[in-house]
């Protein structure tokens, strides 16, 4: 993120810079011909391929809160998944999370890399959790939910999870 406020930052910058000096550009008659600046690619807050980036969520988000999803696929389809598998393994002991699983509602992003989920969390079909917000981060070309937003479920359940 501070990245790309750096590069928009930059970005301005030169063109505040040589906007004067091209805009006094003419050829050597006196014609008043100037020389327009090229436009700079704009920055944007979502993937190149926003609908793509979309069905990806709504596709791991579904699985990694289905109940019959493995728990080796549920680690992939996690940020940091390896390194959270211990959290992963204490929070499907939980009577409720074998029988949850998500709805993604809405999706909205921050970043090339990020966005803001909203979704319905359900236990046995039932609305639990109505309108959850969560995040999913794109890791390794791969769009996951991410750390927060399942140490956030964790703490909701009122479990004490090392790692959370």
């Amino acid at each position: 993120m501070l990245l790309t406020r750096r590069a928009g930052a930059f970005g301005a910058a030169a063109v505040l810079l040589l906007a004067p000096v091209l805009a006094g550009c003419s050829d050597d008659n006196g014609s008043s011909d100037k020389v327009t600046p090229t436009t700079m690619p704009a920055m944007t807050d979502q993937p190149a391929d926003p609908d793509a980036a979309k069905a990806q969520i709504t596709r791991n988000w579904t699985a990694f809160f289905d109940p019959k999803t493995p728990t080796a696929e549920r680690i992939k389809l996690l940020e940091d998944g390896e390194r959270m598998a211990p959290v992963l393994a204490a929070f499907a002991g939980d009577k409720n999370a074998a029988q949850s699983s998500a709805k993604v509602k809405k999706i909205d992003f921050t970043s090339p890399t990020g966005a803001n989920v909203t979704y319905d969390l359900l236990v046995a079909g039932n609305t639990a959790l109505p309108d959850a917000k969560g995040t999913s981060v794109l890791q390794n070309d791969t769009w996951k939910v991410s750390v927060q937003t399942l140490c956030g479920l964790v703490q909701v359940s009122g479990a004490t999870v090392p790692g959370c």
